[in-house]
């Protein structure tokens, strides 16, 4: 777990973040706050906003909503973990992975429902990726490989307060060993 004194303390939220941070303490109250955002379609071009500057337009799409998660539920003990799925068609789907009494879980948004959060019940991370596959396939989209990448070490950016899209974390996402995963047809 982080430990407490490398977290953001709470003057570092402002006090509407910080209520929402008190708020919100499981996953699955994270993942249904995150519900209620509208996905961030990128109508006015591509972005990928802060903790911060997803709170303040409450919209996301998958990665903007796993820095939300990662950063409140960090506030409670969870590791800032993101499980990044690679596809054959390069749009690649990001979530926020965390365990429970042994078992992995996911926190995420998508404009696909199948695609969303996960209950904490995989015994492995590949169980986790596997639970993804299905709802992944089409004509175009296939998920052919997978990685988990800690925040705290990922690479040196403000994903939690900068104002400024955070393009070095998709493309450390993107520069991660991924384990291979081969799936059936059917």
């Amino acid at each position: 777990p982080e430990s407490p004194s490398s977290l953001p303390s709470p003057e570092a939220f402002t006090s509407k973040e910080w209520e929402i941070i008190q708020t919100h303490r499981t996953p699955r109250q994270v993942q249904k706050f995150i519900r209620t955002f509208k996905y961030n379609h990128e109508k006015n071009g591509e972005t990928l906003r802060s903790f911060r500057g997803t709170l303040r337009r409450t919209t996301a799409h998958c990665l903007e909503a796993a820095f939300v998660a990662a950063t409140i539920l960090a506030q409670h003990g969870y590791p800032p973990l993101l499980l990044d799925l690679e596809s054959q068609d390069n749009l690649d789907h990001v979530v926020f992975a965390f365990r429970q009494r042994g078992r992995w879980g996911a926190v995420g948004q998508s404009r696909d429902f199948s695609l969303q959060g996960r209950k904490p019940l995989y015994r492995t991370l590949r169980h986790l990726v596997m639970s993804y596959v299905d709802p992944f396939v089409n004509e175009e989209a296939r998920i052919t490989g997978y990685a988990l990448a800690d925040l705290r070490t990922l690479i040196s950016t403000d994903w939690r307060f900068s104002l400024n899209n955070v393009w070095s974390v998709e493309q450390a996402l993107i520069h991660l060993p991924h384990r291979k995963l081969k799936t059936s047809d059917k």
